[in-house]
């Protein structure tokens, strides 16, 4: 799948996944590749998505939306922050 993380500054990552976890405004719930056509809104929370090399990424975010279309995923969100995980 593609994903798309955008912020009103900049585009934050963008390239290809195998998972993606949002923080919906009704729960976080996942998003794996076929996933059925959504938009969502978001609510504060962590935002996880693991690069198909293995490499799992974590944010903490503000409010925002997340479309989901044919296998490409755009998170638009106020405002974002990289959690380091040990």
């Amino acid at each position: 799948m593609l994903l798309e993380v955008i912020t009103p500054q900049k585009t934050v990552f963008s390239g290809e996944v195998s998972l993606i976890k949002v923080p919906g405004s009704k729960g976080s719930f996942e998003i794996l590749k076929n996933h059925a056509p959504v938009i969502s809104t978001l609510s504060p929370g962590e935002l996880k998505f693991a690069i198909n090399d293995g490499e799992v990424r974590y944010y903490r975010t503000g409010n925002g939306v997340v479309e989901i279309k044919n296998n490409h995923v755009i998170v638009l969100v106020d405002s974002l922050e990289k959690i380091t995980m040990p």
